[in-house]
């Protein structure tokens, strides 16, 4: 058996918790990192309470050397680029210039710094590979919506460079897993139209239960992340 440890940001609820909780019931060892840490603990659960938008806080973090000895020897290392946030919603003259940079130090600054540090901690690994939890945002644009769908076409476009780059045993793909029923669907549904024109469409896929559930949206995602196809293409999806 390959022996595997995976690293899962954004682990404590929605859609990171139902992933870290799939790798648990595999026996997958989690190294969680998260602003929070889980109500629950499990045996193969480690957390690392660390602000992703905080740049300063994780490169402190990644200066402990806690990644790497949590990888230690796993022939099989995995990173689930998961956290992101959706705020800003709205048009330039809306969004907060803070919330912008938070945004973009959450969903692409910390995914990119974690592959980095990633890949130097795994260079002796035999199988090594990269899961960027993309959206549809990613490749099609949404009116109130600009730095989320450009942060997540970053995620995208990264993933097609690295393939470029060769780097030897490691794979990676970003990929979109559908319209999942979480916190981020609760808000996206309170926002107001004049912010996001397309909340209606939204409203009524939670009204006719056409939402993923973050479960089997997780399921799907880690059968591919562990499946001979991964990475094959570099941006694809796992939705119904």
């Amino acid at each position: 058996m390959v022996k595997t440890a995976a690293v899962v940001t954004g682990h404590s609820r929605g859609l990171g918790a139902a992933v870290t909780d799939e790798l648990l019931r595999r026996g997958v060892p989690v190294l969680g990192i998260s602003r929070s840490r889980r109500p629950a603990t499990a045996a193969l659960l480690t957390e690392a309470a660390v602000d992703l938008a905080d740049e300063a806080a994780l490169h402190r973090w990644l200066g402990s050397h806690e990644l790497t000895e949590f990888l230690g020897d796993a022939a099989r290392p995995v990173l689930v680029n998961n956290a992101g946030l959706l705020q800003p919603i709205g048009g330039l003259e809306l969004q907060d210039p803070a919330a912008v940079s938070r945004a973009v130090a959450v969903n692409v600054g910390a995914p990119l710094a974690l592959c980095a540090a990633f890949a130097r901690a795994t260079a002796s690994a035999t199988d090594r590979r990269i899961l960027h939890v993309s959206s549809g945002a990613a490749r099609n644009a949404y009116a109130g919506w600009s730095v989320y769908c450009a942060s997540k076409a970053a995620l995208d476009h990264h993933a097609r460079a690295v393939v470029l780059d060769g780097t030897p045993n490691l794979r990676i793909a970003s990929v979109a897993p559908g319209v999942i029923d979480t916190d981020m669907q609760a808000e996206i549904r309170s926002t107001p139209d004049k912010a996001f024109p397309d909340r209606e469409r939204f409203v009524r896929m939670k009204q006719e239960g056409t939402l993923r559930t973050p479960e089997a949206a997780a399921t799907s995602l880690v059968d591919y992340l562990f499946s001979p196809a991964f990475g094959d293409d570099p941006v694809t999806e796992t939705r119904r």
